[in-house]
Order: structure tokens, then C-alpha cells, then sequence
């Protein structure tokens, strides 16, 4: 007869210990052990964890892979995060926090995709599905469905179905009789993503794993999870903005620098193939403050819009705040520019802001993050037909960046005509821009002078 044992399973790496103790001694993380019942004794079923066949290995010039080596979502932005689309038999797992989207993009791309498409919900029922499919206006005969919470219905279906595309939310909800623990356990989430691996490099069907995050903002379950699956993609945004941003943290088929930029709307989420229109101002004349940054997201270059306020310190301590920027970032630049530039900022309190939501962390934000200050400070609007590109060093002098030439061109499509880069970039443009000026500059100094020497 079966027994049952409690044991503590360290969520991070997996390890065992038969009491609670606050620090894992394999991986050194604190508090991460949870309470679990291990069944001693009973025979599990093994029925979905068994091979179909004899397996033998295999030579590199003996594989063979077929012409259409990814599949197309549908989802342009989607692809270019996934590198291209969708690999046959890769696992891929969705993150992001509660309502920022991660069940509208599954069903979307179900529901576009020309491929046959299993989408299974352990969190809503087939008639609430449909009647968000009606609110997205979008049908899809190839595309099926089915609710529950029970991996062995899930494997079953999708035997008999084959489709090209399983989609699982989430897979915390998914449960395995083979292991007698409540769904959303360390074990039970370990145990069915495993039989969902096996069975997606067995059938070359793609997989989608929908999964929750902790209030800390790491994925829910045990850190093996991230290990398991072939591509790890976050969600993000803040649900008081329109932007949505489908950010690749791990890729084993493609880059994880490239991003994926959506706008949450009434009737779904709408693919921004061109942000930079959508994140600029109309109208950026006569504003102090405001000055226009090229920054490179993998592999795209989108200009944003940064914002600053340089008021005297109401309460005595002065504050800087950043929102969408690295604060310590801000804060080595006001030295800079208390140092080397002369702008006594100490007792000046100093926000900033990336508008329309977005975060950042490309130095090359620097300049036009030093400018705007500058323009506050002094109260007088910068050049509403400028750009600024270039990252700044501790001696105030301007660093060369990466992706000079693509930050450029996008800067002439969108009708600027005058972008300030770094003099060491100067070596690596190759082709002359046509309706834009380049000017180089060495040193912040330098391009204060330029702008408001009159």
C-alpha cells in the first residue's frame, strides 16, 4: 500500500530535505522551500512517459529536417521574437503579470494561425473562450478546444488530433494523476511539463505554456521550469498604458535581443510595426524639457520621446525620480553634469520620463536624457527637428554606441533634420543620409554650446 511522506522541495533548484530550513544548501537561496506529499511505494502511471519507439543515436548528417524548418504564427512581432516562427517540437513558456495579456495573445495567435491548433484552458470554460473570441471579432475552423484539468485528457486529445500548435492555460491549472499532489505544486507543475517535452519532440508539435508569476515578478514553479523548455518569453507592461512590450529572456533558436511591441485595445491587442510614429509627440515645439532619443531594442531602432523636470527643492532633500530610466544611471549623469558641464544641480530636484510607458537600458539614451535636463534647467525648448544619440562617460565626454547607421536612417524616415551622434561613430557610417544632418560631437560641453549658443 502506497505511503505517503511530506517532504520540502526547494523551488529554485529542486533539492529535497525532509524539514523546512531557511536556506537551500545547494543553491543558497533563502525561504524558497515549499511543503509537499511524496507517494512512497504506489506505481505511477508511466503510460505517458514511455518512448514510442526504440530510440538509437543518431549522426548530425543523418538527421533530417524538413523544408519548412519554422512554421508562421501569423503574428508578425511574435515571429520576429521568436526568430522567425514557430520551431516543430519546441516548448515555449509565456510569462507576464495577472490581465497584461497573456491569454488574449494565445488566443489570438490560435485564432489567426492557418495551421491546426489544439488550445487547451484549465481557467475558463469553452463558452467563456468563445465569448472572448466574439469581443476579438476572429474565428478559425481549424482551431480547437478544450477545458479541464487533467494532463492525461490533454495528451489524449492531442494524440488523436495532431495538431500542428498546443496551447496550455496555464500550466499551473494542469494536473497529472500520476502524482497525488494539488495542481500549481512544485511536483505536479516538474511532472506535466516533462510529459508535455517528451511528447512535443516526439510528435514535432510546438508547444505554448502559459504560466503565472510570483509577486516578485519570477515565474511561478520550480526554477528547473526556465531550464526545461526551449524559449522563455516575458510579457510586460504596466496595465495603466496602451503599450505592451513581448520581451525573449531565453531562445534556443533565435536571439533574445529582439522585442515585440503591442497596443492593448478594446477589440484585442494590435500590432505596432512601426512604435516610433506612435510614441512621439505631434508636437514638440515651445517645450522645455523634451528632447527625442534613438535607442536600438535588439535589433530595431524606435525613437522615443524623453521628458525632464528641473524644479528647486520644495522640501529641502532633492529627489530624482525616473521612470522608464535607471535612476542610478540618472544620478551618475547629474554628477556629470555638475562636475564637467558647471550646472549646479544639487539642490535642484530632477525627474525623468520615457513616455508611452516604455523602460530602457541602452546608454545610448544618455545624451538625449543629459539634454532635456539641460533644457529644463534653463527653461528653453530644444530644436523640435532634433535627435540625439550617444552615451556619456564620466569625464563628460560622448561614448560611441552601437547600430549608429540604423539609429539614423530611422530618424531620416521619420522627417528629422539633425541628429547629434558620437565623433567615434563617425568611422562606422558608411552611407551618407539624404535629407538628415549628422553632426559629431566630443563632449557634452561642446553640444550645449552648439544648441544654445544664442
Amino acid at each position: 500500500m502506497a505511503k505517503l511522506k511530506t517532504v520540502y522541495v526547494c523551488r529554485n533548484c529542486g533539492a529535497k530535505e525532509s524539514k523546512w530550513v531557511g536556506k537551500c544548501s545547494v543553491c543558497g537561496e533563502w525561504n524558497s522551500f515549499e511543503e509537499e506529499t511524496e507517494v512512497q511505494g504506489g506505481v505511477k502511471n508511466s503510460r505517458i512517459l514511455q518512448p514510442k519507439a526504440p530510440v538509437r543515436a543518431l549522426k548530425l548528417s543523418e538527421v533530417k529536417v524538413g523544408e519548412e524548418s519554422r512554421v508562421d504564427t501569423g503574428d508578425s512581432e511574435l515571429n520576429r521574437v521568436l526568430g522567425g516562427g514557430l520551431v516543430p517540437g519546441s516548448l515555449i513558456l509565456l510569462g507576464g503579470e495577472p490581465g497584461i495579456g497573456k491569454s488574449t495573445l494565445s488566443l489570438q495567435l490560435a485564432l489567426s494561425s492557418k495551421s491546426k491548433v489544439l488550445y487547451f484552458s484549465g481557467e475558463e470554460s469553452v463558452s467563456q473562450i468563445k465569448m472572448r473570441a466574439e469581443r476579438l471579432e476572429m474565428s478559425n475552423s481549424e482551431c480547437l478546444f478544450l477545458s479541464g484539468n487533467s494532463l492525461e485528457i490533454v495528451l489524449d486529445q492531442a494524440t488523436q488530433i495532431l495538431p500542428e500548435l498546443l496551447i496550455i492555460d496555464s500550466i499551473q491549472t494542469l494536473a497529472t494523476e500520476s502524482v497525488d499532489a494539488i495542481p500549481g505544486t512544485l511536483t505536479q507543475i516538474r511532472e506535466c511539463t516533462n510529459a508535455l517535452l517528451r511528447f512535443a519532440k516526439e510528435n514535432s508539435i510546438s508547444v505554448i505554456l502559459i504560466g503565472h508569476i510570483t509577486k516578485d515578478g519570477q515565474l511561478a514553479g520550480p526554477k528547473v521550469l526556465e531550464h526545461m523548455v526551449d524559449t522563455v518569453l516575458q510579457f510586460e507592461g504596466d496595465r495603466q498604458h496602451m503599450y505592451r512590450i513581448l520581451r525573449s529572456i531565453k531562445n534556443r533558436f533565435g536571439s533574445t535581443s529582439e522585442i515585440g511591441i503591442y497596443e492593448m485595445l478594446q477589440s484585442g491587442l494590435r500590432q505596432v510595426t512601426n512604435p516610433s510614429e506612435l510614441l512621439l509627440s505631434n508636437d514638440l515645439d515651445e517645450l522645455s524639457g523634451v528632447a527625442v532619443a534613438a535607442t536600438v531594442e535588439g535589433v530595431r531602432p524606435i525613437l522615443l520621446e524623453v521628458q525632464a523636470l528641473v524644479s528647486t527643492a520644495a522640501y529641502g532633500v532633492p529627489q530624482r525620480t525616473a521612470t522608464g530610466f535607471d535612476g542610478r544611471r540618472l544620478n551618475m549623469l547629474l554628477a556629470v553634469l555638475e562636475k564637467r558641464v558647471g550646472f549646479k544641480l544639487a539642490t535642484k530636484d530632477v525627474f525623468i520620463n520615457i513616455a508611452g510607458g516604455i523602460k530602457v537600458a541602452d546608454p545610448a539614451m544618455d545624451l538625449g536624457v543629459v539634454m532635456a535636463i539641460l533644457s529644463s534647467n534653463i527653461d528653453m525648448a530644444l530644436p523640435s527637428d532634433t535627435v540625439f544619440a550617444g552615451e556619456v562617460g564620466l569625464s563628460g565626454e560622448v561614448r560611441a554606441v552601437s547600430r549608429i547607421e540604423q539609429r539614423i536612417f530611422e530618424a531620416e524616415k521619420l522627417g528629422f533634420k539633425r541628429i547629434y551622434v558620437p565623433i567615434g561613430n563617425k568611422k562606422s557610417i558608411t552611407k551618407t543620409p539624404k535629407s538628415i544632418k549628422v553632426c559629431f560631437i566630443g563632449r557634452v560641453s561642446e553640444l550645449f554650446r552648439d544648441l544654445f549658443k544664442g
